[in-house]
């Protein structure tokens, strides 16, 4: 494999069953929309936006769901070439770099990275590790990142359902020119009942 054509990595079914694309989406679903992302609301769901201080920019969706946490972070990317054999190389660096470990392996969504992260621990707590389950998926010209914690990172009912949830969102790349690994902007969602 050259470095130039990073194969694309993504279920096979991607298209019918997710993560989708914009012009993959059922049109009539409720969608709460967040610029980049789409997320179907179901019973239990907690959204939160993570904003960048300086910026006040919006750089990631957090969902709580099932005792679990899913982060979001979807990306523009190459139309021909996918990003997360580069990312999850990159992850798994920075995960060694914090004194972490990082196993590959081959997950319901495809490759993904099984990571024991170091834990920055308050005052009075002692440090400890946090599981996390990397995955990414390389759709039609964009990336989608996920970073799942709690529950699911050894649950398998939990598991299924943060899996299931990732594979529910939709991807809204839009049409404007953007340099690959860019974050596709997000933004915050309209208040219910304002178009």
């Amino acid at each position: 494999m050259s470095d130039e054509s990073q194969e694309k990595s993504a279920p096979e079914d991607r298209a019918t069953a997710g993560p989708f694309d914009e012009s993959e989406a059922n049109p009539v679903r409720p969608y709460i929309d967040l610029g980049g992302i789409k997320v179907l609301p179901r019973e239990g769901l907690n959204l939160r936006l993570e904003v960048e201080e300086q910026t006040k920019r919006i750089v990631a969706v957090g969902l709580d769901y099932a005792d679990s946490t899913l982060q979001v972070q979807p990306f523009a990317a190459p139309r021909t070439s996918g990003l997360w054999d580069e990312t999850r190389e990159q992850i798994r660096q920075q995960v060694r770099q914090q004194g972490g470990r990082v196993e590959e392996r081959e997950g319901p969504l495809g490759p993904e990275l099984l990571a024991e992260v170091p834990v920055a621990a308050g005052p009075d707590a002692t440090p400890g590790m946090r599981l996390a389950r990397f995955v990414g998926i390389d759709g039609p010209r964009w990336f989608l990142r996920g970073v799942i914690g709690g529950a699911a990172t050894g649950d398998v009912d939990a598991a299924a359902k943060i899996e299931d949830l990732f594979r529910s969102l939709v991807v809204v790349r839009g049409g404007t020119p953007m340099p690959p690994r860019d974050l596709i902007p997000l933004k915050m969602p309209a208040a219910p009942g304002t178009a």
